[in-house]
């Protein structure tokens, strides 16, 4: 497990974001989490669709980037209103855009960023290809690029946790472990 960077949280860890490029594993390891902890999950590009009515592809073609970037922020600003006890999933441009890492600091929750080696990274949207809908995914040329270009802003979250060649459910783990610890550091132990 990788060792957590400054510890810079003041919840109890009831409220939990993941943050984290395409392919990290956010929803997947999200909804488990959820569950786990017997939580409310929230993936933001899906709570967005049933806002919208619409999906976030379709928002991207006719609002372009900006507009559906600015429709996240606000999308954000409300479930973070109404998400006490919840597991969040951005999307992987979420954190990118300007105000949103604020927002989600200002909650005082854990921000674990999943990521993988771009490889496999890569393999997964290509495997997922049928089945979600990626407006930014082009080639892989572009993909990297993009890759490259925000990962700096996923690395101002909590921590950053390496999910390369792991199932879910060893994410899963990990990251409750790191909660755990995270709450006996706050509490003194």
């Amino acid at each position: 497990m990788n060792a957590p960077s400054t510890d810079r949280t003041s919840s109890d860890s009831s409220l939990l974001f993941l943050i984290g490029f395409m392919g990290a594993g956010k929803t997947t390891v999200g909804r488990m989490l959820a569950e786990k902890r017997r939580q409310q999950f929230i993936d933001l590009d899906e709570w967005i669709e049933a806002h919208e009515r619409r999906s976030v592809a379709e928002i991207f073609h006719t609002a372009g980037e900006s507009g559906f970037r600015e429709i996240e922020s606000h999308a954000l600003a409300e479930v973070i209103d109404i998400s006490a006890a919840s597991v969040v999933a951005l999307g992987g441009g979420t954190f990118v855009h300007p105000r949103n890492p604020a927002l989600v600091r200002e909650t005082g929750a854990p921000i674990v960023f999943l990521d993988a080696h771009i490889e496999e990274l890569w393999r997964r949207c290509e495997n997922q290809r049928n089945m979600v809908e990626r407006p930014v995914l082009q080639d892989r040329e572009s993909f990297w690029r993009l890759y490259d270009g925000r990962r700096a802003a996923y690395e101002t979250g909590t921590w950053r946790l390496d999910t390369t060649g792991k199932p879910s459910t060893a994410v899963v783990e990990e990251i409750e472990c790191w909660l755990a610890q995270q709450l006996q550091i706050r509490q003194g132990l």
